[in-house]
């Protein structure tokens, strides 16, 4: 089969590789797409410790397709079924599952891509954010998770704070149910911005979900005392620096929400199917662009260039 791999910096190459045969208690999955995270960005683009070439497919995690084989005691799926899944070497059109890292798409999602795995990050992160009515959310950085979290949290029936960089994220935002939306352009005047449109309570949860110091910074300073700062960006390109002091005086709880144990994992991606398919989140305003599997460097790019009108990239098959 045809395979991504990464061979160097900002270089990734359409190589031959083998199918991958299920192993026990795994299945394959045909491939009918794959999304492209903001997590590939830093690795694509080459960090101190990299190493070259990458494995056949990988930095690829977000695939969905159709049950293609079944590993030796694996009863609960069948052939055929479609379904999405939590694995590691999505950019190709073959990878492997756990069969309890699987879930079914029902009949409502037929046809409708799903990238199931950054839909169950934000079921996570979510719950991890303990949302309760009436409180006020801000949630910094607007693209496909911080967008799914607005609608999560505005559903809530929390009031939600969108603050990102581009007009039209903070358009998307809006949709999604944002009651506010503030430019993320100067420190200061966005944290005068929130005091005023709290009483100058500050906020009682804020979700940074950028990945950048300045962004967490900033979601520090916008907490509320005895409020909750939930990290949600993924912190890949180097150590941060946080303000303890600030930290110390407001008393906050402070969650990194990215999730390691697979059964919270399923859950999420449980939660996640039904949300779309209970149209509770609209998936498909989210995934703009479109890319073949030779377009891979293309795609990581846009991830990290955002053109106009971008969300999410998903690379597709066949």
């Amino acid at each position: 089969m045809p395979a991504a791999v990464l061979v160097g910096p900002a270089r990734i190459e359409v190589r031959d590789a083998a199918v991958p045969a299920p192993a026990a208690g795994e299945v394959r999955i045909r491939l009918e797409g794959c999304g492209v995270c903001a997590s590939n960005v830093e690795p694509w683009a080459g960090q101190p410790w990299s190493t070259f070439p990458g494995e056949a497919g990988g930095l690829g995690h977000e695939g969905w397709g159709i049950v293609d084989a079944l590993g030796e005691g694996v009863s609960d799926l069948s052939v055929g079924e479609r379904v999405t899944m939590l694995s590691s070497h999505g950019f190709a059109p073959y990878d492997v599952a756990p069969a309890n890292q699987v879930v079914r798409l029902p009949d409502a999602l037929d046809g409708q891509p799903f990238p199931g795995e950054p839909l169950a990050c934000a079921m996570n992160i979510f719950r991890r954010a303990d949302v309760l009515p009436g409180q006020t959310v801000a949630i910094v950085g607007i693209g496909f998770l911080g967008a799914v979290l607005t609608k999560l949290a505005s559903d809530a029936g929390a009031r939600v704070i969108a603050i990102s960089r581009r007009a039209e994220s903070l358009e998307l935002a809006r949709a999604y149910g944002a009651a506010e939306t503030i430019v993320m352009d100067d420190h200061w005047a966005i944290i005068e911005r929130v005091k005023a449109l709290t009483g100058e309570a500050l906020c009682e949860r804020v979700i940074e979900a950028v990945g950048k110091q300045w962004p967490l910074d900033l979601a520090s300073a916008i907490v509320g005392f005895g409020g909750r700062l939930v990290v949600a960006g993924y912190h890949q390109d180097g150590p941060r620096q946080v303000n303890m002091q600030d930290w110390n005086w407001k008393g906050i709880d402070v969650i990194n929400a990215h999730e390691r144990d697979p059964r919270v994992n399923l859950r999420g991606l449980r939660e996640a199917v039904a949300a779309v398919a209970e149209r509770r989140v609209d998936l498909i305003p989210l995934l703009t662009h479109r890319y073949a599997l030779d377009e891979l460097n293309e795609a990581i790019a846009a991830t990290r260039d955002k053109p106009e009108g971008f969300v999410k990239a998903v690379v597709t098959f066949g």
